[in-house]
């Protein structure tokens, strides 16, 4: 405190009101009297506000007995006894501000602030008459529309804060009649502008000539989410004294300007989330303490020079693109927050990295590919307190350290990573622990829950998926005392039994899947956490029967009981719940007529592969927010509700494959039809392809295989450029493919599977050239988005992915998932005629290609040995003449080859590929010659037998095997369904693990 403010705090205590702000002090020096006009003003103020009283610090404190209102609580004064400053922030004002005519007439305002109350409509224009104003603050008060233009008055203003954290998306603070340029163009003394939340698009990318223009000694900058856009122009290169920039959550598109490095006094630089790209300048600037770039798309790596920045204290580059190895921040000896998460990063920890970092406090490294051993130290930074190291590629064993009694670490999170052996002891002894995670590594071992229960500040433990047996018999203990926790997940541990949680009365989380847990599901797991458990996952056990009285929590969420024991009658769901999953279980009888009514919240059930009698209950119409409905593999009857069709604007996936259900499909799919999966395979169904498909527009995935539908080829699909697998197999569909096809006509489709019906004709060359979902380049794979999946919800990372395996002969083909680089056609067992079509060699993605069992003719086109992907080509019982193309020795991926039974003549082409199929891809062409055939070749080998005719041969088409995957589904016509839940940010341990989820069913 200086010389000057000693001296008037002696000369004048009573009336020196001194606060200290950010660069120094601010003094207000109080009347001892205080004017009468005023006193009146601020009683008429008050009078004039609605407010809530009981929530009230200042204005309910007004007492109009009390005759010196300068020390009324929010109010200061001057020496003349007139207002200067009233601080009205948080005081719960709702309304009364739009007709305070006292306020306005306060002329000698010099300091008014209303942040933090409810106003629900635009600014006054009396606050543009408060000329005196230094300092405005009308931040989250609840302010929308145009900000007037009375407030360009206030041109004494220092300070002007109109920002919000959250805009009303109706009525958004504004800046558009007038925009920027007008509002500011007479702030010259502006020194602090926060707009943060107030649209600004009217300025387009005009904003940077605005403020360099304007406000020449500007030096705090706030424009969050002003939905500005770029470039940064040049000219804010003009604004010597900027010292903190705030331009987060904008649309800026463009490179950081390397004059940023030339603001001396810049201290804070927040550019988060504003789509920013390109490397990062080597230059910068010296005195920052805070650098915020979060969630932009800036390459390359980390600028060396970061770590020569001394004053850097918070650092957040998460959800980015850099690559290269972590910087050494030895210098940076302030730093307390360290984020770097969700990068590209590459290379080992060392000591080095944070050697004598002692006031670093988070330390935030995940998602990266950093790999080598944990060093030691990293545990004994000593003001440590969180460590997140997860998804990396970190090996080893993690080593015990020292002053594990004393640290202050809070959350530790290596999961997802190869570290091995046992965990150090010394983890079990960081009393201050509030969250474990382990999850998805190679630790092995056993880990007593006594360990457990000297972690007494434990709310988060996660041990699944790794080599470990958890023991749970000291839980039954009477002196075992458990710590309270939120989660607790110990999937794939071992467990034999239930550990003892009857005590935990904050638990809301608990995942024991993937264990051998055996008999009855005990009733009291539905009341622990006092009720509000919300997550239960109890998966992959060995449960048979859930223990009476059975009371599910009212708050679950999440129930997943699938791939266990259970049997009887399928169990009550409570009612909110938004996933449910009983498949994969023994259960049987029928569903609940009113079940719908228990599930009025729920976006996705599953009963798929039971035993489930009956029929499907019009109730499941009454769901509103359903996504995904599976009751496939199940021996459902009857017909599909009407309803359950006409509601489909929210249903995104539905699956009623392989049940007996009979009748028509409806013809009842609304406008709006959010469908991308129907699977209405193996039933019983007759009639025809509803026409209101065509309102599907979404749809990705049909299957209507093995039913007795008769109709055309759904030439009403032709401009579904979503869809990418259509199975109409084993119907009575027939005529020919001849639709009124353009150019986009199924130009994404990747499998279609036509065989066994009764379709003639020729085969159309355009439908070949349309289909680009066939011809998608190998490298597309690097894409990242490189697969068909459904996502569950869309504020969530829960999404479908999609497994599909083929059987050719008796030879699976298994695909993890059905990648968009890969394509299948199978018109097999048809009556197709004329030739094969040159353009079929366009489809580069192809894989599978069977037209077995037709009447085509012609020669095998030389084009076919353009698809380098095939694996798999039946041409076999045909009428196909000509050699065989020398072209098909360069498939060098052909594992599966039929061209029996056709016209076919001559020598089979010398080629290593070609001679490892057996004879009987070969026969019943008697014209051919050579190896693998025992028939050796003459110069009068020609052809001698005609193919023979159309036959059926149960044992030469494809039969498809789809998997339901990750929570989910693909398509298919027989065989085996699976189910995955699959979340985003354990993606790697999906890779490794298969998710554990996993939801494998088997076609009784």
């Amino acid at each position: 405190m200086n010389e000057n403010l000693q001296s008037l705090l002696q000369n004048e205590p009573k009336r020196a009101n001194i606060k200290q702000v950010e660069g120094g002090y601010q003094i207000f020096l109080v009347s001892s009297q205080c004017l009468d006009d005023q006193k009146s003003l601020l009683l008429q103020l008050k009078g004039s506000f609605q407010y809530d009283s009981t929530l009230s610090n200042k204005l309910a404190r007004w007492n109009q007995n009390t005759t010196e209102c300068c020390n009324w609580n929010g109010v200061t004064c001057d020496l003349s006894g007139h207002v200067i400053a009233l601080e009205l922030d948080d005081e719960k004002i709702s309304s009364g501000i739009e007709n305070a005519s006292a306020l306005f007439s306060l002329q000698y305002l010099e300091r008014l602030n209303l942040a933090y109350n409810k106003f629900n409509f635009s600014i006054p224009v009396g606050i543009g008459n408060l000329t005196n104003l230094k300092y405005l603050n009308l931040s989250n008060a609840g302010f929308v529309g145009q900000i007037p233009m009375m407030l360009s008055r206030l041109t004494r203003l220092v300070t002007l804060d109109l920002s919000t954290l959250f805009p009303d998306f109706d009525q958004p603070l504004k800046l558009e009649n007038p925009n920027l340029s007008h509002f500011i163009e007479n702030s010259t003394e502006l020194r602090e502008l926060y707009l943060d939340g107030v649209d600004l698009s009217a300025q387009r990318t005009e904003w940077c000539q605005s403020l360099s223009s304007y406000l020449p000694n500007l030096a705090v900058l706030s424009l969050r989410d002003c939905r500005i856009s770029g470039p940064i122009h040049e000219s804010l290169a003009e604004l010597h004294f900027l010292s903190s920039i705030r331009l987060d959550q904008n649309n800026l598109s463009t490179t950081v300007p390397e004059y940023f490095a030339n603001f001396s006094s810049m201290t804070t630089l927040n550019l988060a989330s504003c789509n920013l790209q390109g490397t990062f300048p080597e230059r910068i600037f010296q005195n920052l303490s805070r650098l915020e770039l979060s969630n932009c798309n800036f390459n390359g790596s980390i600028p060396s020079t970061m770590a020569s920045l001394k004053n850097l204290v918070y650092l957040d580059f998460y959800f980015n693109n850099f690559t290269g190895s972590i910087p050494h921040f030895q210098r940076s000896k302030k730093l307390t927050y360290l984020d770097l998460s969700r990068n590209g990063l590459t290379g080992l920890l060392s000591r080095a990295h944070f050697e004598g970092l002692s006031e670093l406090v988070n330390i935030n490294l995940g998602n990266n590919l950093l790999n080598g051993t944990l060093p030691a130290y990293i545990f004994e930074l000593p003001s440590l307190q969180k460590l997140s190291l997860y998804s990396n590629q970190f090996v080893g064993q993690v080593n015990g350290f020292h002053n594990a009694s004393s640290s202050l670490l809070d959350t530790i999170d290596l999961s997802n990573n190869h570290l091995n052996g046992s965990i150090p002891k010394s983890m079990f002894e960081i009393g201050k622990l509030k969250v474990l995670s382990l999850s998805s590594n190679f630790f092995s071992g056993t880990v007593i829950l006594d360990l457990i229960g000297r972690l007494s500040n434990l709310s988060r433990l996660e041990l699944s998926y790794n080599n470990l047996t958890v023991d749970v018999s000291s839980s039954n203990s009477a002196s075992f005392t458990f710590p309270q926790l939120n989660i607790l997940k110990l999937a794939s541990c071992r467990l034999q039994k239930f550990p003892d949680l009857k005590n935990q009365s904050r638990m809301i989380h608990l995942d024991l899947s993937d264990n051998q847990i055996r008999g009855a599901i005990p009733n009291w797991i539905w009341g622990i956490g006092g009720g509000g458990l919300t997550h239960l996952n109890l998966s992959f056990n060995q449960l048979e029967y859930v223990e009476q009285p059975y009371s599910a929590s009212s708050n679950l969420v999440v129930l997943d009981l699938h791939s266990n024991r259970l049997k009887g009658d399928l169990l009550i769901p409570p009612s909110s719940p938004i996933y449910v999953d009983y498949s994969s279980n023994n259960l049987s009888n029928s569903i609940a007529l009113d079940i719908g009514n228990s599930l009025a919240l729920a976006s996705f059930f599953s009963v798929a592969n039971n035993s489930i009698t009956g029929i499907i209950p019009e109730s499941i119409c009454n769901i509103n927010y359903l996504q995904v409905l599976d009751f496939s593999n199940n021996a459902l009857s009857g017909a599909i509700p009407r309803c359950l069709l006409e509601n489909s604007t929210t249903l995104g996936v539905l699956n009623l494959g392989n049940n007996r259900l009979r009748g028509v499909i409806p013809d009842s799919f609304p406008i709006g039809c959010a469908l991308k999966t129907l699977d209405l395979s193996r039933n019983i169904f007759e009639g025809k392809l509803p026409k209101s498909l065509v309102n599907c527009t979404l749809l990705e995935v049909l299957n209507v295989g093995n039913n007795r539908l008769f109709d055309r080829f759904p030439c009403m699909l032709r401009n579904s450029t979503s869809l990418k697998v259509l199975v109409l197999r084993s119907n009575k569909f027939n005529g020919n493919l001849t639709c009124n096809i353009t150019r986009n006509s199924w130009k994404n489709l990747q499998i279609i599977d036509i065989a066994s019906n009764n379709f003639t004709g020729v085969l159309n060359a355009e439908f070949f050239s349309n289909w680009r979902g066939m011809m998608v380049a190998d490298d597309y794979v690097e894409t990242g988005h490189n697969h068909i999946q459904y996502k569950l919800f869309q504020l969530s990372n829960l999404y479908y992915q999609d497994t599909v395996t083929l059987t050719i002969k008796g030879m699976e083909l298994d695909l993890v998932k059905i990648l968009r680089v890969f394509a299948s056609i199978d018109f097999s067992s048809n009556r197709f005629q004329g030739v094969i079509p040159d353009t079929i060699g366009n489809l580069s993605s192809l894989y599978v290609l069977n037209l077995s069992h037709n009447a085509l003719e012609g020669p095998i086109p030389k084009s076919i040995g353009k698809l380098q992907m095939l694996e798999s080509l039946d041409l076999s019982t045909n009428h196909l003449s000509g050699e065989i193309p020398s072209e098909l020795a360069s498939l060098t991926f052909l594992a599966a080859l039929n061209l029996s039974f056709n016209n076919l003549f001559g020598k089979i082409p010398l080629n290593n590929q070609l001679q490892t199929f057996p004879a009987d891809s070969f026969e019943g062409n008697r014209g051919l010659c050579g190896l693998p055939l025992n028939v050796t070749c003459t110069s009068d080998t020609r052809e001698l037998k005609p193919a023979p005719s159309f036959q059926e041969d149960s044992d030469s088409y494809y039969e498809w095997k789809f998997f339901f995957a990750a929570v989910g589904y693909i398509v298919g016509a027989t065989n085996t369904i699976s189910l995955l839940w699959f979340y985003e940010p354990v993606k790697k341990w999906f890779d490794k693990h298969t998710e554990k989820c996993l939801l494998w069913f088997s076609r009784k």
